[in-house]
């Protein structure tokens, strides 16, 4: 029984960004377009990759998976992000805020698996050739994703069941432009100790250990390829994994770039952003520009393309 004069929250206005009068339709235009040619950018590649049978391995499965991780992203956050703009906030029900944050959640955290996930592929491919077909297979591929997506819908779960048990009253206003942890706890009138512990110890899983995988995987990839004696080998070993490291430097040092600056004003929304925003343009930018495999079943998927509008 809550008491009666608890005004309980069903509805959350997010303010956005303020003070940019001047510039509000230019942020608008600048969002749509990035907003399209992510959503094209990632697609493209999901057809190309599809398309191509020289496409057709563990590593650009794992890419293809990477691209519908930016699409669920983008679609989640974007769009609302443009009314935020156009109408200088914009107002979202209580269950459809909670529902854009568990999105957000598993598309974020699915990237920081799937980056773990294809560094240790470039480890098997660099470091261990031999055995490299017999231990990455599709059948490790679909297990991992299935056990990946498992454990993210375990992770909303449990967050859906103890973020039901609070009250949420008084002041309805989320100084943000997407519905993130912080500001929806804000309006809680209960202790909310016990999300935050949980959201802390996931972390560890979800951020942390994959990081940290990941950098083990890079310092024996880093050794293997020293050990190359030619300066052309080197290179081309390389450029296997030059775009996956371009990626991860981009994805997590926005995301560590929160814990630098927690508590600088308008630092966090910014940094949000990047990582909602500029991160998942710039993923297939990286990997279609720095990519000969990509550019090459690219080229071939145009022709073919091409070719079929000629003779129709």
């Amino acid at each position: 029984m809550h008491p009666k004069n608890i005004s309980l929250v069903t509805e959350i206005f997010l303010l956005g960004f303020q003070n940019i009068d001047k510039l509000k339709i230019f942020f608008f235009l600048l969002l749509l377009i990035i907003f399209c040619v992510t959503v094209c950018g990632n697609l493209l590649i999901i057809m190309v990759v599809s398309s191509s049978r020289s496409l057709h391995s563990p590593m650009y499965f794992f890419l293809t998976q990477l691209s519908f991780s930016d699409i669920l992203l983008t679609t989640t956050i974007v769009p609302n992000m443009l009314r935020v703009v156009l109408f200088e906030g914009s107002s979202l029900s209580f269950v459809g805020c909670l529902a854009q944050y568990y999105v957000f959640v598993a598309s974020e955290a699915l990237e920081c698996f799937l980056l773990t996930l294809m560094s240790y592929d470039r480890y098997q491919a660099i470091c261990n050739p031999l055995h490299y077909t017999t231990i990455i297979d599709i059948k490790f591929c679909l297990k991992t994703i299935f056990l990946f997506w498992l454990f993210i819908f375990s992770v909303i779960l449990t967050f859906s069941i103890t973020m039901s048990q609070y009250v949420y009253c008084g002041h309805n206003v989320i100084d943000h432009f997407f519905s993130d942890l912080d500001p929806i706890l804000e309006l809680s009138c209960s202790d909310t100790s016990l999300v935050k512990i949980e959201s802390m110890i996931l972390v560890i899983p979800i951020v942390l250990c994959p990081f940290t995988l990941i950098i083990v995987s890079y310092t024996y990839i880093i050794f293997t390829i020293l050990k190359i004696p030619s300066v052309t080998g080197r290179q081309k070993t390389f450029s296997t994994c030059s775009s996956h490291l371009a990626v991860v430097c981009v994805f997590y040092g926005s995301i560590m770039s929160i814990y630098l600056f927690p508590n600088r004003e308008g630092a966090k929304k910014i940094i949000s952003l990047f990582y909602t925003v500029v991160t998942p343009i710039l993923n297939p930018m990286i990997y279609s520009l720095s990519n000969r495999d990509i550019k090459q079943a690219f080229q071939k998927l145009m022709s073919k393309v091409s070719f079929g509008l000629q003779i129709s």
